[in-house]
């Protein structure tokens, strides 16, 4: 059991938010923030980031507010950005191939260090990024989540694929898992977070029809 446990969710999505904003402060310079300052940044209000940041701790220091640079370190910790993680993505299509190509997940420390499907003709394949990667046999995915450390997945599979390609993955040791496909996955046994593209798109059609359909 995580000392984590019972926070609420609202709150430990909103730390990467401020792990954001904060990061921005690094770079111009910032010694210094307010909790005021912080919520302003983030249209928030100060009481919801000193109750959000009170779960995890006491950051603050009277008359200074939050020092940027050791705030930005304790939130990188419970976040746990502050190490590398290696992770494997299942999925070696378009959208597989398009999250391969985005530097983001490195520059945080999640390095895709193996990429998987079950096309034949796309296994042995050389993924066009700067790491290269070779596309391996799903058949080889226990030996290789062992041999390379990885404990995160990546799902880039159609829907119809996503659950058995999520249980071979618990299976075969990964504890936690990024799903891209438009399905919820069911009876998991490790946490998950998902990312479905058209959900988004829709709130966004929604707001420009006003919620009511013109």
């Amino acid at each position: 059991m995580s000392k984590f446990d019972g926070i609420p969710g609202p709150a430990v999505r909103r730390l990467s938010l401020y792990l954001r904003q904060l990061e921005a402060l690094i770079g111009q310079g910032r010694r210094t923030i307010s909790s005021r300052e912080l919520g302003e940044a983030l249209s928030l209000t100060d009481a919801q980031v000193r109750k959000d940041l009170a779960y995890f701790g006491q950051f603050g220091h009277p008359g200074i507010g939050y020092r940027v640079d050791e705030l930005t370190v304790q939130v990188r910790r419970i976040l746990g950005t502050d190490r590398d993680w290696n992770v494997a993505l299942v999925g070696a299509g378009n959208l597989g191939r398009a999250l391969l190509c985005y530097r983001g997940f490195a520059k945080k420390g999640f390095n895709v260090v193996a990429v998987f499907d079950r096309d034949e003709h796309i296994v042995g394949t050389t993924v066009d990024t700067p790491d290269k990667l070779v596309v391996r046999s799903m058949n080889d995915l226990r030996e290789t989540v062992h041999d390379l450390n990885i404990r995160l997945g990546i799902l880039a599979v159609p829907a119809e694929a996503a659950q058995g390609v999520a249980n071979e993955l618990v299976e075969a040791g990964v504890q936690g898992i990024l799903n891209f496909a438009p399905v919820t996955l069911k009876n998991m046994s490790c946490p998950l977070a998902a990312v479905d593209l058209t959900v988004h798109l829709e709130q966004l059609s929604f707001q420009l029809a006003g919620g009511n359909g013109d």
